[in-house]
């Protein structure tokens, strides 16, 4: 198996985990406050881990957009969780997740436009399984 294959499913472990420790950390906290002692967390790890392992020298690659990208990731990515955090403290985790989930909808659509990424049919049925299970969940 491929060293992404095993990646993803690693993340996607992880993030359910995500989701039902929020939950419950969020039970007597602000959702904005609960994101930030998230947030500090992963600051706090990831630089730990680009010193340690000597990655500071890939800065020098960095180009000025490909910086202004990451930026706008970073900024997409607050937006996302700012408003995960607010829905997660509010609703229920199996719904907020669900939808949340449902941006990998998005994210496929958009590979198509802006990548070029082929458009099969395995792809677009299960992308379209993953916005109809989302329906069933959340419709009222």
């Amino acid at each position: 198996m491929e060293t992404w294959i095993l990646y993803a499913i690693a993340s996607m472990f992880f993030a359910g985990f995500t989701s039902i420790l929020a939950k419950y950390g969020l039970q007597n906290v602000n959702a904005d406050l609960g994101l930030g002692i998230r947030t500090t967390t992963i600051f706090f790890i990831i630089t730990v881990f680009v010193l340690a392992t000597g990655k500071t020298k890939d800065i020098e690659l960095i180009t000025s957009k490909q910086l202004l990208l990451l930026i706008a990731s970073g900024i997409t990515t607050t937006l996302s969780w700012i408003f995960y955090y607010r829905a997660m403290k509010d609703g229920l985790v199996s719904y907020v997740a669900a939808i949340d989930k449902a941006s990998i909808v998005i994210t496929l659509v958009l590979s198509f436009i802006l990548f070029k990424e082929p458009m099969s049919v395995k792809v677009i049925c299960g992308a379209s399984l993953i916005f109809i299970g989302m329906m069933v969940l959340v419709w009222k």
